[in-house]
């Protein structure tokens, strides 16, 4: 009886190593064309749900479509590809620079009390609310949802997108993200384009209202964008160009040499260095 009980302890164990192994495989699955997408992101619901995700997320994801448009900008993402003087050239620098000088006369108090709270000076933060969106005058017109759960799906780096769609089908659980909100390519929301993780990690209310809205509150999109390069290592009173100690910071903004560096360059003209 022992030795039958024991065949039976081992079977079960295998059978549940078998399981485990999987649902590991199915929560790895990715895709490299739309077909499948339906069917993985079904699969997907149960893996949010261990996730802790309520059922307005996952309800939402009732409504997400395979983006093509999103994956073509994931294929051809041009400033990898550039020089430094052609990004800044494309890029509009020049122009960011002199609309960004007159943006910090205008939010003299905002770009004051964010310095105060962080220790970042207005010049990279403007330069990247240029650089992003002119200003929040164009946020994207991409379904923010269906181009995570795109990328999330797709092979070339679900390990990198999933934890982002998780945190968008969190964000719209606690109502900061609407299901049918819109932002850029590959998910970014709002006037400094953060990605779903980070406005979970690093959003904050700028405005005092006690709601963090990166579309419609400058102040929050700014001051989420300051807590970022805190949380990146910026070090309040250094140096942020090349070489010095809060350029690792600005590096954390974007993989693209060419435009940490402009960031560093144009916000140093916009704060007067």
């Amino acid at each position: 009886m022992a030795f039958v009980a024991k065949s039976r302890f081992f079977a079960a164990v295998a059978t549940a190593l078998l399981m485990t192994a999987g649902a590991a495989q199915a929560a790895a699955s990715c895709g490299k064309t739309s077909a499948g997408f339906e069917a993985w992101v079904q699969d997907y619901k149960q893996e949010a749900a261990a996730q802790g995700i309520g059922s307005r997320g996952i309800n939402a994801l009732d409504g997400v479509k395979y983006s093509t448009k999103t994956i073509n900008a994931d294929r051809n993402m041009k400033s990898f590809k550039y020089t430094l003087d052609k990004f800044m050239q494309v890029r509009g620098a020049q122009t960011i620079i002199s609309r960004g000088r007159a943006q910090k006369a205008q939010n003299a108090a905002l770009f004051d009390r964010i310095e105060q709270r962080y220790g970042v000076p207005a010049g990279p933060i403007i330069a990247i609310w240029g650089m992003e969106t002119g200003f929040g005058s164009f946020l994207g017109n991409q379904n923010t949802l269906s181009a995570v759960a795109t990328l999330a799906y797709d092979c070339r780096r679900p390990d990198y997108f999933r934890p982002h769609l998780n945190a968008a089908l969190k964000l719209i659980d606690n109502g900061t993200l609407a299901p049918n909100a819109v932002g850029a390519m590959h998910g970014e929301i709002g006037q400094t384009q953060f990605l779903p993780l980070n406005v979970l990690r690093y959003g904050a209310d700028g405005d005092g209202n006690g709601r963090i809205d990166m579309v419609r509150s400058k102040a929050d999109a700014l001051a989420s964008t300051a807590n970022f390069l805190v949380g990146h290592g910026w070090q309040r009173g250094a140096g942020y160009q090349p070489g010095q100690a809060n350029f690792g910071a600005i590096a954390g903004w974007n993989a693209a040499s060419v435009y940490q560096q402009a960031i560093a360059i144009i916000g140093q003209k916009i704060d007067g260095e």
